[in-house]
This record gives structure tokens, C-alpha cells and sequence, in this order.
């Protein structure tokens, strides 16, 4: 970005203050225990094109933030499992995955096709109704104190197995939006897809080799956040051209990244993935009219209140499946009725490729209500739990 004589201060200041408003939105946030998700998305609306506050001179420097920042949100998240722990989790928990994905994405999917959406966009419109926000709900876990509950196991199963799903569906909805011809289209996701597969295995078998590989026995923190953050985004780039998406590839790379570097990776990249995450929810922001709100708000929040309740019998389903008594079921079906980054993450993706922008708004208002209400419905929850130990029942 190039700015001209006498832009430098004043781009500066604009992205001062809009980190000062982030960052005052944030403790705001953690004071009232909701996530900071949707209060970014509303800095975005307020500073976007319609809003109260349009800001131009840092548009372009916002936008590579963005850029970065789904692709360390994608990274760090891939650096949370091993391909063994995915492999396993599917093993075992695919009956509950199952139903999660049948009860979540149809929703999203049969209104797109009730708007009239093309197939492609309400597939895009399922994803953003299918996952829940592992961030958020991990959050949400440790600071309620509920990381040794019983029902924990359940709702974490749940997250992993979404993610996995999400590193094959980013794969097949980005060969959609690709256009071209039938058989390029298949081709475009058959590879994507391949790629994922293979990238499992070789982390599963060979994760501690080609980590080796990539970055020596190096524990020293500088290079592994610069050598990791460097590939991460060479990758994405790489991707980019075969119609991958460089959040999916960065996906591969954390979850091919395995042993004590992948444990140091986390520590030294999390600062750099809530700031540039921050800026990418912003950016998202500043993409949506707030005007095209209103024309959605009717559907978002039906959309909210049906999705919502289908979460809350997944980890209702889940949680017995794996003995949790009744109290246990209702907290885990709380948990995860909160929507959050892939959601955002999904919708991005849609816009990126051109499909109508209603996409957008919809996505943004929906996760603006569920990511306000999911954390108080798993505050509320708990009021109506017993004191004391509860007797669990037997797994089914």
C-alpha cells in the first residue's frame, strides 16, 4: 500500500484508534463473559461502507490483515491435533458427528433453497449454520471452570470432528465457487480433497519426520514463529492458485506440524492470531452494509432459534452417548450453541467468490445473535443444576 504525502500520520492514527476501540471493546467483553467475536464484527459495521465512521486511508492495510489473520486462525487451529487424535475421534465418535452434521447444516442448507439461493450458496449458508466456534466454546469451558466435567469429553469430541469436517467441506465449496467446466470442477475437488487425505496420513505416521523436515530441532522461539508463520503462508498462497484455500492449506500445515514444536508453535503465535484474527472479523465488517441488515433480520434470528435448539440436542445426544447424567446434557447442549469464526471463515469465502452479498449480512447477523446468546445460555444453564453430585447414568 502505497500512501501519499501527509497520509502516513493520519493512517497511523486510524489504525491506532481502531486497535484502542478494539481493544477497549475487548475488556468490555470479558467483563460481561461473552466472547469479543460479535463487538468486532459491529466495529467493522460502524467503520465499513454505510457506516457512521468510514475509514479509507488503511481499507487496503485492513484487507491483507485479514488475509493473514484467517490464515494464523487456521494454522493455530490445525496445531491443536495431531492426525492421530482426528483419526481417533472419528473412530469413535462418528455416530455423533453424524447427527451434528445432519441436524446443523440442513437447517442453513433448506433455507438457502427456500431464498431462492443457488445450490452452491446454500451449501455455503449450511456450513455457516453447521459449525460451531471451537475458540469461543474452549473459552467459554476454562473460564466456567467445567474442563473436568464430565459432559466436557462430549462437547469436545463434537468441536473435533467438526473441524475435521470443515478441512474436507473448505476444500469441495471452494472447488464449487471455482466455476469452469463440470469435469475441471471435479477434478479441482477430488485434489483438494486428496490433499487433506494425504496430509492426515503423512501426520499420523510421519508427523515427527516432517517436522523435522521443515524446521530442524530448533526450540528456539524466534525461528519457529517465523519459520512456521513464513510456511503457513507460503502454503496458503500455493493453495490459492490450485483453488485451495489458504485457510484450508494453513489447516494442513498445523495439523502435519506435530511434537514440542507444534506445543512451542501455539505459545509463540497466539498473540499474532487474536490480533490479525481481530483485524480479519473487522475486515468482515467493513464488507457489509449495515442497511442490508434489516432485510435480514427476520431470517437470521429464525434461523438462530432453530439452529440453536439443533445444537442443544446434538450435545444433548452426544453427552448421553457417553453416560453423562441429565444436568451434564443440558450444559453441553448450551456449549455449543455458540457460532463464531469458521462461520465467518465460510461466509468470507462466499463473498471472496463473488456470490450475492446477502450471504454476508445474514452470516454476520446470525453470528452477532449466537455469538452473544450461546455464552449466556451457558451461563444459564447451570442455575438449574443440582448442587451436589449428581448420578451419572451408564454409557449407552
Amino acid at each position: 500500500m502505497t500512501l501519499a504525502a501527509g497520509e502516513a500520520p493520519l493512517a497511523l492514527l486510524e489504525i491506532g484508534l481502531i486497535l484502542l476501540g478494539m481493544g477497549l471493546l475487548a475488556r468490555l467483553s470479558a467483563r460481561a463473559g461473552m466472547s469479543p467475536i460479535p463487538l468486532f464484527l459491529l466495529v467493522g459495521l460502524l467503520l465499513g461502507r454505510g457506516g457512521l465512521v468510514p475509514v479509507a486511508t488503511v481499507s487496503e492495510f485492513i484487507e491483507i490483515g485479514a488475509d493473514i489473520g484467517v490464515v494464523v486462525l487456521l494454522l493455530l487451529l490445525g496445531l491443536e491435533y495431531t492426525g492421530r487424535e482426528l483419526q481417533q475421534s472419528m473412530r469413535e465418535n462418528w455416530v455423533s458427528g453424524a447427527v451434528d452434521t445432519a441436524l446443523n447444516f440442513t437447517p442453513g442448507f433448506v433455507f438457502g433453497l427456500a431464498l431462492g439461493f443457488s445450490f452452491v450458496r446454500a451449501v455455503f449458508l449450511g456450513g455457516v449454520t453447521y459449525v460451531s466456534s471451537s475458540g469461543i466454546i474452549a473459552k467459554l469451558l476454562s473460564d466456567l471452570g467445567r474442563m473436568g466435567n464430565r459432559e466436557t469429553p462430549a462437547i469436545l469430541s463434537i468441536l473435533v470432528t467438526e473441524d475435521l469436517v470443515m478441512a474436507l467441506y473448505l476444500p469441495v465449496v471452494t472447488g464449487l465457487v471455482a466455476g469452469g467446466p463440470p469435469f475441471e470442477t471435479a477434478g479441482t475437488i477430488v485434489l483438494a480433497v486428496a490433499a487433506v487425505i494425504v496430509v492426515i496420513g503423512i501426520a499420523t505416521r510421519h508427523g515427527t519426520r516432517f517436522t523435522l523436515l521443515l524446521l530442524g530441532r530448533t526450540r528456539d522461539p524466534e525461528i519457529i514463529l517465523l519459520s512456521v508463520l513464513g510456511i503457513a503462508l507460503v502454503v496458503g498462497a500455493a493453495g490459492e492458485y490450485v483453488n485451495l484455500s489458504a485457510a484450508v492449506a494453513a489447516f494442513l500445515i498445523g495439523i502435519a506440524i506435530s511434537g514440542d514444536v507444534a506445543r512451542q508453535a501455539r505459545v509463540v503465535l497466539a498473540p499474532i492470531r487474536d490480533l490479525f484474527a481481530a483485524i480479519f472479523f473487522v475486515f468482515f465488517g467493513l464488507e457489509i452494509d449495515p442497511g442490508e441488515i434489516p432485510p435480514v433480520l427476520a431470517l437470521a434470528v429464525a434461523l438462530a432459534v432453530i439452529t440453536a435448539l439443533t445444537k442443544y440436542v446434538t450435545g444433548w445426544y452426544a453427552s448421553r452417548r457417553m453416560g453423562v447424567g441429565p444436568y451434564g446434557r443440558r450444559r453441553a447442549g448450551a456449549a455449543l450453541i455458540v457460532r463464531g469464526e469458521f462461520s465467518i471463515v465460510i461466509a468470507q469465502l462466499g463473498i471472496g467468490a463473488g456470490l450475492d452479498a446477502t450471504l454476508g449480512s445474514l452470516a454476520a447477523t446470525y453470528v452477532l445473535l449466537l455469538g452473544i446468546a450461546g455464552p449466556i445460555a451457558a451461563r444459564l444453564v447451570d442455575r438449574r443444576a443440582p448442587r451436589l453430585p449428581q448420578l451419572e447414568r451408564p454409557p449407552v
